[in-house]
C-alpha cells in the first residue's frame, strides 16, 4: 500500500462521520469556533477534525488530530472542542479523542484555510 491509502488491512483509518444526522452541521460550526493558537485558522478547516460521529441518543464522538505530536495545547484542545460542542441544543454528551493516524498534513486543509494562510 502507498502512503496515500486510507486503509490498513481493509479497515478505514478515518471512520466515517454521521453527515446525515440533523445535528451534524451544528457540531461542525461549533468545531469551527475552536482555533489552533499557533495558526489563525479554525481546527475544522485545518483538517484536524477527522470524524464526527453522532449516535441515536445524540452522543457525539469526535476523533481529531493535532498539527504535531508536540503541540503545546495537546492536553487542552480536546476540552476546548468538547466545551464548544456540549452547549448545543440536543447534545447528550461529547467525547473528544486525539488520534495520530493518519498523520495530519497540510493537504488536509480546506481551500479556505490554504487561502487564509497564503498557500493559494
Amino acid at each position: 500500500m502507498s502512503s496515500t491509502d486510507t486503509q490498513i488491512e481493509g479497515t478505514p483509518v478515518v471512520a466515517p462521520s454521521t453527515t446525515d444526522h440533523p445535528l451534524y452541521e451544528a457540531v461542525v460550526q461549533a468545531c469551527r469556533s475552536v482555533y489552533d493558537p499557533e495558526i489563525p485558522v479554525n481546527i475544522y478547516d485545518l483538517g484536524l477534525v477527522y470524524t464526527i460521529a453522532i449516535d441515536a441518543e445524540n452522543a457525539v464522538r469526535i476523533d481529531m488530530s493535532l498539527t504535531a505530536p508536540g503541540c503545546p495545547v495537546a492536553g487542552e484542545m480536546p476540552g476546548w472542542v468538547a466545551a464548544a460542542v456540549e452547549p448545543l441544543p440536543g447534545i447528550k454528551q461529547v467525547d473528544v479523542n486525539i488520534v495520530w493516524e493518519p498523520q495530519w498534513g497540510m493537504d488536509m486543509m480546506s481551500d479556505e484555510a490554504r487561502l487564509e494562510l497564503g498557500f493559494m
